[in-house]
């Protein structure tokens, strides 16, 4: 099960069942161009759900908090800071 929330509303909810690759096709096909770590992430993209597709859009911004959890693996919960004054991202 994998899924995030913002500021507690869960969002997006899936499974890695529902993945066009595998964790471990994923975990190969890295491996084969890089030395992978430990505390190395892989990016593999987002389920269902994005906030731009909520009705109403639901979007990002200072203050909220981003939790993503995966089933027996972990949680890791990110605040959302203001971009600072003059700059672009």
């Amino acid at each position: 099960s994998i899924r995030c929330s913002v500021n507690g509303r869960v969002l997006q909810e899936s499974n890695t069942s529902e993945m066009i690759f595998s964790v471990r096709e994923l975990i190969e096909f890295i491996s084969r161009g890089i030395t992978l770590h430990p505390g190395d992430l892989i990016c593999t993209g987002t389920p269902k759900g994005i906030g731009q597709a909520q009705q109403p859009p639901v979007y990002l911004k200072a203050g909220d908090e981003v939790v993503v959890e995966i089933e027996n693996l972990g949680r890791l919960a990110n605040p959302v800071a203001a971009f600072p004054a003059g700059r672009t991202a």
